[in-house]
């Protein structure tokens, strides 16, 4: 009998052994804290990343730019922004996302001071290319908030955090508002100091994730990546979903314009306000995957986009702007969906799965505004550009129903 109870005993204080240890009480509040400091310093570097859009109708009409020069300009810190991603996602898998958030949001205060002394379209174009930096907070941020949080909760962590996209509509209002009373130059430095007085902050109040596992090799994520049909599918709807907002949210200013005749302050008071739709979305599209799954999410939000694209084609501005915001939303929601899936499916190098991810994204911001300053250079309408990002949203519906939905 008294063996039995020993044994007992044993087997009791095996599984109190085997128990995971209680968790930390602070550590929801420092998930919180977390997530709001990555989210911050996201829409920081988005307002930065975005300032030359913002104030490029003023650029556009003071070095008498064509409307495709005008297009490359403000695309320029999109192209390098989306490339550098991949390098920067690997960085934070490495160093760690907290050190390398720090060094970025200090390294991006450089060429905004640079935009301040521009004086011609090449110093222009310099500038926007160091620029670029801001672009890549995206995959920094994602690695730094998903080591907080659990699989179960990443989607709408991650959806809250991409919300940072707030800071682009910080931009393309508040820069050409600003510019209004205190000049191009005055508005640019001073929108570095204040990015300059955050990034103070953060690396203040920040503290670095508990991470665990070795860093990944850069060769073999590479070689998991693209040989794993995920990556390459997920590249392609992020193509569609982010690049599509950006290259709108770029390009906007130049076309309500041009389509519209409207003035710089109200064409940017219209972008912020798509901005802010699909930021707004960002968390929702997260939420609902967590909830429902992301390719039923995803598979609406591509089927949705067609018409949404021929809304703008018609040339009244109602009509447009139903389509463009409903398109907004659209593709927030998509956002927060594709960013759900990544962590899930890439767990061991969300850093730099994230950073080429997120360089497929950030490629679908750069084609889509020279295609539409060529299209209105070339058939003076921006109308060819909207079906075929209709077209595409057909493609990527099929290829969802093709890969992923099968499985």
């Amino acid at each position: 009998m008294s063996q039995k109870i020993l044994s007992s005993e044993s087997a009791c204080q095996h599984l109190i052994e085997q128990r995971p240890p209680p968790e930390d009480p602070d550590k929801d509040t420092r998930r919180k804290r977390a997530l709001t400091l990555a989210t911050t310093a996201f829409a920081v570097s988005f307002a930065l990343w975005g300032l030359l859009a913002g104030l490029m109708p003023i650029i556009k009409s003071e070095l008498a730019l064509s409307s495709f020069e005008a297009s490359l300009l403000a695309s320029v810190p999109v192209i390098l922004g989306a490339l550098g991603r991949i390098p920067m996602g690997f960085l934070a898998d490495r160093y760690g996302p907290r050190r390398v958030f720090v060094w970025l949001l200090f390294a991006t205060i450089v060429p905004v001071v640079g935009i301040g002394f521009a004086k011609n379209y090449t110093l222009y174009l310099l500038c926007a290319a160091f620029l670029g930096i801001a672009g890549t907070s995206f995959a920094v941020g994602v690695t730094y908030v998903s080591r907080f949080y659990p699989a179960h909760a990443q989607g709408t962590a991650l959806g809250v955090f991409g919300a940072g996209n707030i800071g682009q509509s910080l931009a393309v209002f508040g820069a050409p508002a600003l510019a209004f009373y205190v000049g191009l130059s005055w508005t640019v430095w001073l929108m570095a100091l204040l990015a300059f007085a955050f990034a103070l902050l953060f690396r203040a109040l920040s503290e670095e994730p508990a991470w665990d596992r070795p860093p990944v090799k850069l060769s073999a994520t590479l070689k998991n990546f693209f040989g794993h049909t995920a990556g390459w599918v997920l590249s392609t709807f992020y193509f569609s979903t982010f690049g599509g907002f950006v290259a709108l949210a770029i390009y906007m200013p130049l076309l309500l314009k041009d389509m519209f005749g409207m003035t710089p302050l109200d064409a940017g008071f219209r972008t912020a306000m798509f901005i802010v739709v699909a930021t707004a979305a960002r968390p929702l599209g997260g939420y609902l995957s967590d909830r429902i799954g992301a390719v039923k999410v995803l598979g609406f939000v591509f089927a949705a986009l067609i018409p949404c694209a021929f809304f703008m084609t018609l040339g009244d501005l109602g009509y447009f702007s139903i389509g463009a915001l409903l398109a907004a939303a659209l593709m927030g929601v998509g956002n927060g969906a594709v960013f759900k899936l990544v962590p899930s499916l890439f767990p061991e190098s969300v850093g730099a799965a994230t950073g080429m991810v997120g360089a497929a994204g950030g490629m679908g911001g750069f084609f889509p505004p020279l295609l539409l300053g060529y299209s209105m250079d070339v058939f003076a309408s921006y109308a060819p550009a909207f079906y075929a990002m209709a077209c595409f949203s057909l493609f990527c519906l099929l290829l969802l129903r093709l890969t992923v939905a099968r499985k």
